[in-house]
């Protein structure tokens, strides 16, 4: 997709600064996941305090560009791709903030888990999760900031074993509460911890979808992943 075949110079750089701030808000964002998978791993309550309490500055972004987003329509009464990549943002805009919400979520568990002398086991089973959800982040706004559809295609895969790995993981939780009925408190801070970051990954799923959506001018919400690829990719293969 290219932004900057307009004979109106001027909105060509609107449309450019509109995706430079979306993927300034992604950057932000992907940052606040990285330090709350961190000061979880490592028992860093301070850290964790930090992230529980700095998502002010994702809602703010949220709102000066969607705002943006208003005025730009408003204005040029985008048409084609322009209005795909305004919808687009829009629609980044809500998940976004949402990673940033469950970012803070894992930063307000990650304090009372800090502070209790039990230890719970699963600091490789976390490590694997986290690692695999911050990378599906990472490659989905890179994605977006090269509008490469054929890689979106690929991380959506990602999600399934993002979500075997959830799954997993959850059993064990589950067992060992069973096993100690003292750490449930601790065990179901894990499990919501977890689940946390099982919702960055659909977020970043629904990034990689907005980028298809952006490439290929498809909805391709709720599709199975097989008939995407045959439908809308095996033309290019």
């Amino acid at each position: 997709m290219d932004i900057g075949q307009h004979i109106s110079q001027r909105y060509n750089q609107e449309l450019e600064a509109l995706r430079n701030r979306v993927l300034k808000m992604g950057g932000l964002v992907e940052a606040q996941a990285t330090s709350a998978l961190k000061s979880l791993l490592e028992r860093d309550d301070e850290l964790a305090e930090l992230v529980a309490s700095s998502d002010y500055a994702v809602n703010k972004m949220e709102v000066d560009i969607d705002e943006e987003c208003a005025q730009i329509i408003a204005r040029r009464q985008p048409t084609a791709g322009d209005l795909r990549l305004i919808l687009a943002v829009v629609k980044m805009l809500t998940d976004l903030e949402r990673i940033g919400d469950e970012a803070a979520k894992i930063g307000q568990y990650g304090v009372k888990l800090a502070k209790k002398d039990t230890v719970i086991e699963m600091h490789a089973e976390l490590s694997h999760l986290g690692g695999l959800v911050i990378q599906m982040l990472h490659e989905s706004l890179d994605c977006f900031a090269r509008m490469d559809a054929e890689q979106a295609m690929n991380i959506v895969g990602y999600e399934k074993k993002i979500n075997q790995e959830f799954n997993s993981l959850s059993r064990l939780l589950i067992t060992h509460m069973m096993e100690d009925p003292r750490n449930v408190k601790s065990v179901l801070r894990v499990t919501w911890c977890a689940r946390s970051l099982e919702r960055i990954g659909d977020h970043a799923q629904n990034i990689c979808e907005y980028v298809i959506y952006l490439s290929k001018g498809k909805d391709v919400r709720h599709a199975n992943i097989d008939d995407i690829r045959t439908k809308y990719f095996a033309e290019d293969e």
